[in-house]
């Protein structure tokens, strides 16, 4: 029994392991969540929903971690935006998607200008991208997670590019490892979060 308790321990994640990685990877999560939701409340409590549902006894293999924390935040990102993004509207239907002037993002986010080109897209258009291009996710994942058919996502991913093309700053900075290497400035909640977290015995 010892043996097998200390395999489990050898091959699984526990609580401090993720506790240590949402730490590390505080400010790409965080920006993860911001860009996906396009609001600070909204993304510090994807952040925290992401940290307490990993650290709620899932059996995660350890080498899988961190890319399951990414996931977790993702999925946390899709519910706190419902219906917004998963219910398919008459126009994705007919492949429209919705206009480019429509933008959900807060007037008063302090991002880099290739983050903020993101987080202004359309909620469809955003999702789509930055799951398909900065995440890089297959279109049968990204179709999955998001609760569309292939040809949805196509749509608004391509509605994407063409929003993001014309931008100087999204045409000469933007890369596929963008909000993994963002650094920011939100970390009161987070970092209580974190605390507590990390008081309590795996």
């Amino acid at each position: 029994m010892k043996q097998l308790s200390k395999e489990r321990e050898t091959l699984y994640a526990t609580g401090s392991d993720f506790c240590r990685i949402f730490r590390d990877d505080m400010q790409s999560l965080y920006v993860l969540a911001l860009v996906l939701t396009a609001d600070q409340e909204k993304a510090e409590q994807c952040f925290v929903a992401g940290l307490e549902d990993c650290t709620s006894g899932n059996q995660v293999f350890k080498e899988w971690a961190r890319s399951w924390a990414r996931r977790v935040v993702i999925k946390s990102a899709i519910r706190s935006i419902a219906p917004e993004i998963t219910q398919e509207s008459p126009a994705m239907a007919s492949g429209v998607t919705e206009s480019a002037g429509v933008h959900t993002a807060s007037a008063d986010l302090d991002l880099p200008a290739e983050i903020s080109a993101l987080a202004k897209l359309p909620a469809r258009e955003r999702f789509a991208f930055v799951l398909s291009f900065c995440e890089g996710y297959s279109d049968h994942e990204c179709a999955l997670l998001l609760g569309w058919t292939r040809k949805n996502l196509v749509t608004a991913r391509l509605a994407a590019l063409k929003q993001l093309k014309d931008s100087t700053a999204t045409r000469s900075e933007l890369r596929a490892d963008t909000l993994k290497s963002t650094k920011g400035k939100h970390r009161n909640l987070i970092n209580l979060a974190l605390s507590a977290r990390l008081a309590t015995p795996a």
